[in-house]
């Protein structure tokens, strides 16, 4: 991923949210993601997410971050913005 994401956070409590949803998301968790636009992803997070500084398309910078996802109905792996994600629910670990 490069050092470019499409929103950023400067707000404390938008990036208190990021790092809520980072800690419920633990290396090898099996989750459930429901993401803001109704989506739902269900795999294996391959490493716990962290909060990075980036900028947006317009050159501001801010806090974001993504997970990798290794996808249950594919076997894919996928990168999932941390501020895409709405609820988190563990089913399980690896």
């Amino acid at each position: 991923m490069g050092a470019i994401a499409e929103r950023v956070y400067t707000d404390q409590a938008d990036i208190q949210r990021l790092k809520a949803t980072v800690e419920t998301m633990p290396d090898e968790a099996i989750v459930e993601i429901l993401l803001v636009d109704g989506n739902r992803i269900v795999g294996t997070v391959v490493s716990r997410p962290s909060l990075q500084t980036f900028l947006d398309p317009k050159g501001q910078e801010g806090i974001n971050g993504h997970v990798r996802i290794d996808v249950r109905d594919t076997g894919q792996s996928m990168y999932v913005w941390l501020d895409r994600i709405a609820q988190v629910v563990t089913l399980g670990s690896a």
